[in-house]
C-alpha cells in the first residue's frame, strides 16, 4: 500500500515539477462547457447550475478527483451572459483550486443562431502535502514540509456558436502560465496553457428519437494532442444513452435522465485502454447534476436546448 502511494506521488509530484499536467478531463465534457469556454455563459436562456464529480481509477491509491460546479445565466438584455466557475482537482498528494467568473458578450445572427465571445477571470491556488507521503527516507528534507502557495491570478478567452441543432467553440481559459512556489525559491508547480475545441449536432431520427455527436479537443504543449468523441442517443427527450472514446486513453458509456423539464441527472463510467494503472483499479466514474431555473417557460417549452 505503502509503495503504491508513493509510486502514485511520486508521478503527480515529477509532472508538477517538469511542467503542469494536463487540465482536468471529464467524459460529461458537453455539460460542463462554462468551465473550459467562458463564451458558454447565458447559453441555455435560463440560470442553469451544475455540478459534476469525477472519479478516476477508482480503487488506486492517490488516484485523481476532480470537482466542478458552475453558475450562469443571461442578464436582462439577452446580450450579456454572467457566469461562475469552480474546479477542484486533487492528485495524490497534489490539489489545485480554482475560481472564475465568466462574462459574454451574445450577438443575435438570426432567429435561432447566436455568436458569443466570452472573458474568464480568477484565481489558482496550488498546494502540495509532502509530509503525508509515505517515503523511504524519513529524514529527506524535501518531504519534511507541506508546499503552500499563494493564490495567482488568471485569464481566458473564447468564442461560442450556437443554433438550435449544432454548436461550435474555440477557448484558452488560462492564458498567463503562472509558476507555484512553496515559500519564496522553491518551485512546486506551473500552469501550462491549454486549447480547447468542442463541436456538436442533433439529428432527428424519428419522432422520438435524436443523435447528438460532439467532440472536444485538447492541445497543450507538453501532452499529445487528445479528443474526445462521443456519440449519445435521446429517447422521447427523457433518456439519454452513449458512448465515448477518448484518443490514445479510454473508452466510456453514458447514461442521462431528464427527471423533469429542468433537471438532469447522469452518470459515466470509462475505462483506460493505455495507461498501466488499469490493472489496480475499477475504472473511472462521474455523476452530473443539472438544473435549470427557467426564466420564459414558454419559450423553453417550445425550443429545448440540447446543449
Amino acid at each position: 500500500m505503502k509503495k503504491t502511494l508513493f509510486l502514485t506521488s511520486l508521478v503527480c509530484l515529477g509532472s508538477g515539477f517538469a511542467r503542469a499536467q494536463q487540465d482536468a478531463m471529464y467524459t460529461h465534457y458537453m455539460y460542463n462547457t462554462l468551465a473550459i469556454n467562458p463564451a458558454y455563459a447565458g447559453s441555455r436562456d435560463a440560470l442553469t447550475m451544475t455540478a459534476l464529480g469525477r472519479f478516476q481509477w477508482v480503487g488506486f491509491e492517490g488516484a485523481p478527483m476532480t470537482q466542478t460546479f458552475t453558475v450562469h445565466a443571461p442578464i436582462a438584455t439577452q446580450n450579456i451572459g454572467l457566469g461562475l466557475s469552480v474546479v477542484n482537482d486533487k492528485i495524490g498528494p497534489v490539489n489545485s483550486t480554482s475560481f472564475y467568473a465568466d462574462f459574454a458578450y451574445r450577438m443575435k445572427l438570426t432567429a435561432t443562431s447566436r455568436l458569443c465571445f466570452g472573458l474568464k477571470g480568477g484565481m489558482n491556488n496550488f498546494s502540495a502535502g509532502l509530509n503525508s507521503l509515505a517515503i523511504g527516507d524519513q529524514n529527506d528534507v524535501s518531504f519534511s514540509q507541506n508546499a503552500r502557495t499563494s493564490m495567482k491570478a488568471n485569464f481566458g478567452f473564447g468564442m461560442y456558436y450556437q443554433s438550435t441543432h449544432f454548436y461550435a467553440g474555440a477557448s484558452i481559459p488560462k492564458i498567463l502560465e503562472n509558476d507555484f512556489t512553496a515559500g519564496s525559491t522553491v518551485t512546486v508547480g506551473s500552469e501550462e496553457r491549454h486549447y480547447y475545441v468542442i463541436l456538436g449536432g442533433m439529428i432527428n431520427m424519428g419522432p422520438r428519437v435524436k443523435f447528438k455527436p460532439t467532440m472536444l479537443t485538447k492541445i497543450a504543449t507538453s501532452a499529445p494532442i487528445q479528443a474526445d468523441f462521443t456519440a449519445t442517443f435521446i429517447f422521447n427527450d427523457i433518456l439519454n444513452l452513449g458512448a465515448m472514446y477518448r484518443t490514445g486513453d479510454a473508452f466510456g458509456i453514458l447514461a442521462g435522465v431528464n427527471i423533469t423539464e429542468q433537471l438532469l441527472l447522469g452518470y459515466s463510467f470509462d475505462w483506460s485502454t493505455k495507461n498501466m494503472t488499469g490493472r489496480y483499479n475499477s475504472g473511472s466514474h462521474e455523476i452530473l447534476l443539472r438544473y435549470d431555473l427557467i426564466f420564459n417557460k414558454e419559450k423553453k417549452i417550445k425550443s429545448p436546448r440540447y446543449f
